[in-house]
């Protein structure tokens, strides 16, 4: 197990990379953690197929142990330019379970100076499922992981995993590419389900691995899905089976011409179809959604400390961004307390706590368009958080905070198809009248987190209400801070005053 030492500072930078040396892929991740905020900058994978020969021969396929090594070695020359805080290099199913895994292992210490740390079944599983925590916290479900020879199903207890099994599930462990047989793979997954769909029956599934991003893909360009985030895509149980089967009817030639599947996730994607199949129906799944968090991000999840793994990423993610965009650096804390007494008194529109979190990430975000030209900065803003790489935050949640960004800075609404499509008018004017409301805290105070302590906003008998002490009424004065107040009462249907208090 690795670990990372706590640097103090809530937001310390650093530059970690993960080598994942799995059955179908080899892949380098560069990740920028910045507290609880993990950011990919950097994706490269070779899709080498080392447990290829694995069901006949027991060995990994010996083309594939070469394109493994000639791509470990590129990952090696990367390393050592970017020189990273830390190198985290794990194998998986088909290393773990070849004759010669420890004999390629020992080539990847000679050739690169990499130590391979290769994982029991159990231990990718917990791995995967810490992944799924990091990226979607107080997650609860089943997490399954599958891998080119494996997969791994772990139960996930408000973002704390259970024990974990590795079954021999993955494509290849099943023919892949030669003998693609429907009947037969039912037979394989029931068959391994059979001693254990007790304890792994679920309602909530959480999908890893590229084959099941891919068929969420597809799924998205049949309904034309107006958001292309993989990251918490959910299906119902129902849209998951139809479109596994559809995936599975499919010839190689026609999954080929899929944009984004190339020839050799083609030859796999039947039998991942038939596979998540399987799982549904055997296991009562009712709700699929697509983590694109898993072994990777449980890596660096379970290096960072306690302190900062209980942090909420999608409020500092929210804050570093808005951060690095040269935004003012104590404003959206100050805009959230200031808030905070009008919301207070508003029902939610979102459940289980999550409209506290939402309105603490859209004030960290308030001043991201700070350096953004003035007559587009709106509709910059919109696009950027609406596709931002954010952890712990699904897409109604932000499609809520690109609504709320943009009303920020103008009180003309959005026009967009994912608006339209996956907030409800109730959420859609909730975020819309927060962006207005933050706008008018930003041009009240001139962004200045000290004066803006200095008024307060306060709903009194269905009228949004701001005041300010006798020593800086001036506060109040001028066309622009009544405007504001105005739209954003209007947009909730209040009244408006202004008065010293």
């Amino acid at each position: 197990m690795w670990a990372l030492a706590d640097r103090g500072s809530k937001s310390a930078s650093r530059d970690l990379a993960v080598i994942d040396v799995g059955s179908n892929s080899v892949r380098l991740v560069l990740f920028r953690v910045e507290g609880r905020a993990i950011w990919p900058v950097f994706n490269e994978k070779v899709l080498a197929g080392l447990g290829r020969d694995l069901p006949e021969t027991g060995r990994l396929s010996p083309d594939g142990v070469q394109a493994a090594l000639a791509a470990l070695r590129r990952f090696r020359a990367v390393l050592d330019g970017v020189r990273p805080s830390a190198v985290f290099a794990a194998g998986t199913a088909a290393v773990r379970l070849a004759e010669d895994g420890p004999d390629f292992v020992a080539k990847v210490r000679k050739q690169t100076g990499l130590k391979v740390r290769v994982l029991a079944g159990e231990e990718e599983a917990r791995l995967s499922a810490l992944g799924v925590a990091a990226g979607i916290p107080g997650a609860a479900g089943l997490v399954g992981d599958l891998g080119g020879s494996s997969l791994e199903l772990v139960r996930l207890d408000s973002g704390a995993p259970h024990t974990g099994v590795t079954l021999p599930l993955g494509p290849f462990a099943m023919g892949a590419p030669d003998r693609f047989d429907p009947s037969f793979i039912r037979r394989a997954v029931d068959e391994a389900l059979s001693g254990v769909d007790g304890r792994f029956h679920a309602e909530s599934f959480f999908a890893v691995g590229g084959a099941w991003r891919n068929i969420a893909l597809m799924h998205m360009s049949l309904g034309d899905y107006p958001l292309r985030i993989l990251h918490e895509y959910a299906l119902t149980g129902a849209e998951a089976l139809e479109t596994a089967r559809f995936v599975a009817r499919q010839s190689h030639a026609s999954l080929e011409r899929v944009p984004g599947v190339s020839r050799k996730r083609a030859e796999t994607l039947p039998y991942a179809a038939v596979v998540l199949e399987g799982l549904i129906e055997r296991l009562g799944i009712s709700r699929v959604t697509i983590s694109a968090f898993g072994l990777r991000e449980g890596l660096v999840f379970e290096a960072l400390p306690e302190a900062i793994r209980a942090r909420d990423p999608l409020i500092e993610g929210s804050m570093l961004l808005g951060e690095r965009q040269g935004g003012v650096e104590a404003l959206g804390p100050a805009l959230d307390a200031w808030l905070a007494p009008f919301w207070k008194k508003l029902d939610p529109v979102f459940e289980g706590g999550r409209e506290a979190v939402l309105v603490a990430a859209a004030c960290r975000l308030a001043d991201l368009g700070a350096r953004l030209h003035p007559d587009h900065r709106a509709d910059l803003v919109f696009d950027q958080v609406l596709r931002a790489p954010f952890a712990g935050v699904d897409h109604a949640e932000r499609t809520f905070l690109a609504v709320a960004a943009h009303a920020r800075h103008t009180a003309q609404a959005v026009d967009s198809v994912a608006v339209s499509r996956l907030l409800t008018p109730e959420r859609f004017r909730r975020a819309r009248s927060l962006g207005l409301a933050m706008r008018l805290g930003c041009d009240l105070s001139g962004r200045s987190p000290p004066l803006l302590s200095r008024a307060r906003l306060t709903l009194e008998k269905g009228a949004a209400v701001l005041t300010a002490d006798k020593a800086n009424a001036d506060l109040l004065l001028g066309e622009q801070t009544a405007k504001r107040l105005a739209t954003f009462a209007q947009s909730m249907d209040l009244g408006a005053k202004m008065r010293p208090s």
